[in-house]
C-alpha cells in the first residue's frame, strides 16, 4: 500500500552532517580492511544518482501485519519496511498515532541510503513538531570507511543535535584516530555545525580539546581555521603557520597566513582569490616581515596572477610579481629550485586565437632575485612587445604564413632601442599514408632603431638584416609486424631528411637584445635557426639525417623499444656566432642518440646521449631509470652530464619495507663539485586512517657552499586533513611519481 512519507527517512542526514569531515583529494582507502561496522541492508539501486527532492517522491510501506483495530492507531508488525527512491528503512515494528502525528519503533531500526547505512535501538518522533528522535545510533558511510556512534539524535526541522556524537575512518576495532563531542548542534540550513566539550584522540590519546568548536557540514565554504604548518631548520629557526580562511563572498575568497620564525620574527601572509563575471579569475598573494631580526630590514613579496577571455578570440592575461631583496628566495625558499632563483619574471598582455592566426601584445620585465646577479646581466625589458603568427592553406598542396613581431627593448642603465622582425615565407605540404616532403621558402627581415647607448662609435644607429631561408623536410614511415616469446609486436622504421639553406650575412653589428645559442638536442636537427631571438639568424648549408624506430605492442600498441640516431652535416662550416659561444665545427654536429625501453609497465629506462666526433668525446649524456613494484613502490635513478659544465647523479626512491611502513628519500650529488646538492631521508607509516611522515632534509641554498637542514612532520588524518609541514607536496616534486 502507499501512504504520504513519514518524514521519518530524511532524519539520517543531520546525523551524516553533523559527524561527517570534508575529505581531502588525498585520502587513500587502499590500506583499510574490509570491516564494515554494519552490513548492506539492500543492494544498492541501479543507474543515476537520487534525485534533488527525495520528499516528493511516494514511500512504499510494507509489512507482515496490518492492525487497524485501534481508535486513530495503525500498528505495523513483521519485517517493516518503508522505501523512498533510494531509502530504505526497516524495523520489527512500528506504531503510529494518526490523532497526535506521533509514530515509535519497537526494536531496532536500520536505515541506508546511497550515501550511508544507521542502526538505531530505538525511533521516535512527533510529525506535528517535526521531531525525531533516535537512540544508540550506530553509522556507516557507502563510499568511506567513516563511522561512528552517537548516543541520541534529535532532528527538529533542520536543526539537529547529536549527544555523546564520535566519528573517525578507522575501523571500530582500530580506533587509531576519533573526534568525540558531548553535544554536537547541526543547522542543515546554513550548513554548519557546533560542537561543545570536543576532543581529537589519537591512540586513545588525548591531543586536542576544544571546549567549543564550529565546522561546516557540506560542500559550502566558510571562515575558519585551516590546518597549521610546523617545521624546523637552521636558517630561520622554528616555524609555525596558522592559516585563517575567510569566505568573503560568493565569487571571493581570502587566507590569512600569519608565520611566527623563532629567529626573524612574525611573517605576514595573504592570499586574495577572486571570480570575475565571465571567465576572469585571478590571485594576490604576498608576504611581510617588518623588520627581519636577522637583517634588520623589512622583507617581503607579492604577486598578482590575472587570466581573464574577452571575448572569443582574446584574452588577457599577468603575472606580475616583485620581491623585497635578492636574498629573499634563499632565505625563504623551502625547496633547491626556489632557493636557486635569479631573476624574477613578471609579464601581462593581451593573447588572440583565431582558425589562421595568433597574435599577442605584451609587457615583460625582469628584477634580480639572487645575490649573485647584477643588475646588468637582467634579461632587457620589452616595453611592449606586439607578435603576429599566420598560416592558411590554399588548395591542398599549398600554405602561406607570416611570422611577426616588434618590440621595444629597455636595459637597466644601458639604453635600449627598437627592433621589426618580419618573415613570410610559403611551403608545400606534400605527403601520402606513409610519406611527406614539405619544401619551404621564407624571407627574413630584421630592422633596428637602437638609442645612442647601444651604438658603438661611429656605428649605424639603424642596422638591419634581409636574407632567404630555404628548407626541405622529409620523411617517410614503414612498419612490420613480427611475433617474439609467444607475443605479436609491431616495429616501425621512420627516416627522416632536414635540409637546410641560409646564406651567410655579417650580423656583428647587430646588437644582442634577447638572443642566445639554443641549447642542442634531437629537436635542434630540424630547427631552421641555432638561435633564439631575433638577433641573430644562423647561416646555414647542412644536411640533418635521422632514423627512428618503434617496436609496439600489437593488441595494445604500447611502445616497448625507441631507437633514434641523427646528426648534422655541414656543407660549409657555419660562421655566424654571438660573444662567448664555442666554435661550431667544420665537418657537422654532434651525433645525437636517444633510446627509450619499458620492459614492462613497472620498469622504464631512458637514454639521451651527444657524442663530437671531432673532440672525440661525450658532449652531453642524460640516463634515467624508474622502476615500480607493488601498490606504492618506485626507485627512480639518473644520471646527468654536460661537459666543463655539469655531472650529477640523482636516486630517489619510496620502498615499502611492510603493510605500513615505507623508507623514503632522495640523494642529489654533484660528481664534478664533489658535494651533495640536496639530500632527503624519511619514514613514512601509513595505516587505513592515519598517516606520519617523518622528513629530514639537507640542501644547497644558493650558489655557494652555504647549506640548510630542516626536519618536517606531518601527521594525516585520513578523510580529514593534515596536521604540520605539507611534506607530501616536498616528496611529489623531490620523488618522481610519489602520489601515483
Amino acid at each position: 500500500m502507499r501512504r504520504p512519507a513519514l518524514r521519518l527517512l530524511p532524519l539520517c542526514l543531520a546525523m551524516a552532517c553533523a559527524a561527517r569531515a570534508e575529505d581531502t583529494p588525498r585520502s587513500d582507502w587502499a590500506l583499510c580492511p574490509d570491516s564494515a561496522t554494519l552490513p548492506v541492508y539492500r543492494p544498492p539501486a541501479e543507474g543515476g544518482t537520487p534525485p534533488a527532492d527525495r520528499t516528493a517522491l511516494p514511500t512504499d510501506v510494507s509489512a507482515l501485519a496490518l492492525d487497524l483495530s485501534g481508535e486513530q492507531v495503525t500498528v505495523l508488525t513483521g519485517e517493516v519496511e518503508l522505501e523512498q527512491g533510494d531509502r530504505w528503512l526497516g524495523t520489527d515494528k512500528l506504531t503510529y498515532e494518526h490523532d497526535k502525528q506521533q509514530f515509535r519503533t519497537e526494536g531496532p531500526v536500520r536505515y541506508q541510503d546511497s550515501g550511508l547505512r544507521l542502526q538505531a535501538a530505538r525511533a521516535e518522533g512527533d510529525l506535528a513538531a517535526d521531531l525525531v528522535r533516535l537512540d544508540d545510533v550506530q553509522y556507516q558511510f557507502n563510499d568511506e570507511a567513516g563511522n561512528g556512534r552517537a548516543d541520541v539524535v534529535e532532528l527538529r526541522g533542520k536543526q539537529g543535535t547529536l549527544m555523546g556524537g564520535s566519528y573517525s575512518t578507522c575501523p571500530p576495532a582500530q580506533r587509531q584516530w576519533e573526534f568525540k563531542a558531548a553535544n554536537i548542534e547541526v543547522d542543515q540550513e546554513r550548513g554548519t555545525a557546533t560542537a561543545t566539550n570536543a576532543t581529537l584522540r589519537l591512540g586513545g590519546v588525548p591531543v586536542l580539546w576544544l571546549p567549543w568548536v564550529s565546522f561546516p557540514t557540506d560542500d559550502r565554504r566558510r571562515s575558519g581555521l585551516l590546518s597549521p604548518t610546523v617545521g624546523h631548520d637552521d636558517r630561520n629557526g622554528f616555524e609555525y603557520e596558522q592559516p585563517i580562511y575567510l569566505n568573503l563572498a560568493p565569487h571571493y575568497d581570502a587566507t590569512l597566513k600569519p608565520r611566527w620564525l623563532s629567529d626573524r620574527g612574525l611573517m605576514l601572509g595573504a592570499e586574495f582569490r577572486y571570480l570575475g563575471a565571465t571567465d576572469a579569475s585571478g590571485t594576490v598573494e604576498g608576504t611581510w616581515l617588518p623588520n627581519d631580526d636577522v637583517t634588520g630590514s623589512d622583507r617581503g613579496l607579492v604577486r598578482w596572477r590575472h587570466a581573464d577571455r574577452l571575448t572569443p578570440h582574446w584574452s588577457f592575461r599577468a603575472d606580475l610579481s616583485h620581491v623585497s631583496d635578492p636574498d629573499y628566495f634563499v632565505d625563504f625558499g623551502d625547496s633547491l629550485p626556489n632557493t636557486t632563483i635569479t631573476q624574477l619574471q613578471s609579464t601581462m598582455g593581451l593573447y588572440g586565437r583565431g582558425q589562421y592566426w595568433e597574435a599577442e601584445l605584451l609587457a615583460e620585465s625582469w628584477q634580480v632575485a639572487s645575490p649573485i646577479l647584477l643588475p646588468s646581466q637582467l634579461p632587457f625589458r620589452r616595453l611592449p612587445a606586439a607578435g603576429l603568427r599566420w598560416e592558411r592553406p590554399y588548395g591542398e598542396w599549398l600554405e602561406l604564413g607570416l611570422q611577426a613581431e616588434a618590440t621595444r627593448f629597455e636595459g637597466e642603465d644601458r639604453g635600449g632601442g627598437n627592433r621589426v622582425d618580419l618573415q613570410p615565407y610559403v611551403q608545400l605540404p606534400l605527403g601520402g599514408a606513409a610519406w611527406f616532403a614539405t619544401p619551404r621558402l621564407a624571407w627574413r627581415y630584421t630592422a633596428y632603431s637602437l638609442d645612442p647607448s647601444l651604438v658603438p662609435p661611429g656605428a649605424d644607429d639603424g642596422p638591419s638584416r634581409s636574407l632567404p631561408v630555404l628548407s626541405l623536410d622529409m620523411g617517410a614511415h614503414f612498419e612490420r609486424g613480427f611475433d617474439w616469446g609467444g607475443r605479436g609486436f609491431l616495429q616501425t622504421l621512420e627516416p627522416r631528411l632536414y635540409y637546410l639553406y641560409v646564406p651567410y650575412r655579417d650580423q656583428d653589428d647587430l646588437p644582442l637584445l634577447d638572443t642566445q645559442p639554443l641549447t642542442f638536442a634531437w629537436p635542434g636537427l630540424f630547427r631552421s635557426n641555432r638561435f633564439a631571438g631575433a638577433d641573430r639568424q644562423g647561416d646555414a648549408n647542412q644536411l640533418a639525417a635521422a632514423l627512428t624506430t618503434r617496436v609496439l605492442t600489437a593488441d595494445g600498441g604500447r611502445e616497448v623499444l625507441s631507437l633514434g640516431l641523427g646528426r648534422i652535416h655541414y656543407f660549409e662550416a657555419p660562421r655566424v656566432t654571438v660573444p662567448g659561444a664555442g666554435a661550431l665545427s667544420d665537418e657537422g654536429s654532434a651525433w645525437v642518440a636517444e633510446a627509450r625501453w619499458s620492459a614492462s609497465e613497472r620498469f622504464s629506462l631512458g637514454l639521451a646521449h651527444q657524442w663530437d666526433p671531432d673532440q672525440s668525446g661525450t658532449q652531453l649524456s642524460a640516463v634515467r631509470g624508474q622502476w615500480r613494484y607493488g601498490e606504492r613502490g618506485v626507485v627512480n635513478a639518473a644520471y646527468r652530464y654536460r661537459a666543463d659544465l655539469l655531472e650529477q647523479a640523482d636516486l630517489s626512491f619510496l620502498l615499502p619495507v611492510h603493510r605500513n611502513w615505507s623508507l623514503l628519500g632522495r640523494w642529489n650529488y654533484s660528481l664534478l663539485e664533489r658535494q651533495t646538492l640536496e639530500a632527503m631521508a624519511g619514514v613514512e607509516w601509513k595505516s587505513c586512517c592515519v598517516a606520519v611522515r617523518l622528513v629530514g632534509r639537507r640542501y644547497l641554498r644558493e650558489f655557494s657552499d652555504e647549506r640548510n637542514t630542516g626536519v618536517y612532520l606531518e601527521i594525516e588524518l585520513n578523510g580529514v586533513g593534515s596536521f604540520g609541514r605539507d611534506t607530501a607536496r616536498l616528496l611529489d616534486d623531490a620523488i618522481l611519481d610519489y602520489s601515483r
